[in-house]
């Protein structure tokens, strides 16, 4: 399957995609820390099937110094001994945002106590914002066959100005 539509090259995606940018950079430069963003959203692509997404915080996290023992257990975290407890709760709580019409109650009240228990209120505030946006991405992504194997981190430097 070839990709559908570049939505950088077009005018008003390009325009839109710089306002959506601003918000991730917004996220990033928040208190909750880099390496659980990165796995965050690779978590939720996971679940998603973006395959570009994949790609970006794949190499993103792995260019910040994140182990490939940690990255490539993301998908098996309940199973693995590599991850803290706020790491778990920040999880937890991006697959159950993201498989909002398979848990029809949402995000349960017991992983919105553990994220309360290991996050403070800017950081909750962050994640999130993150789970919603890489969310949008994801389907950004998914819609118009985006393909993972091309990303460079960095390549998107400067995208919001």
């Amino acid at each position: 399957m070839e990709p559908r539509f570049n939505l950088m090259t077009n005018e008003l995606s390009a325009r839109l995609g710089k306002r959506f940018a601003s918000v991730s950079q917004a996220i990033q430069s928040s208190p909750l820390p880099r390496d659980t963003q990165e796995l965050v959203m690779l978590r939720a692509s996971q679940i998603n099937g973006c395959g570009f997404c994949l790609d970006l915080h794949t190499k993103d996290a792995a260019a910040a110094g994140e182990t490939a023992v940690r990255l490539n257990l993301v998908a098996a975290w309940r199973e693995s001994t590599v991850f803290t407890e706020a790491e778990r709760a920040a999880f937890a709580l991006a697959e159950e945002g993201t498989r909002l019409a398979d848990a029809h109650t949402g995000v349960s009240d017991e992983t919105w106590a553990e994220v309360r228990k290991h996050y403070d209120d800017d950081q909750i505030a962050a994640l999130v914002y993150l789970v919603a946006m890489i969310n949008a991405a994801n389907r950004l992504g998914v819609i118009v066959r985006n393909k993972g194997g091309s990303y460079q981190p960095g390549m998107f430097a400067g995208l919001t100005s």
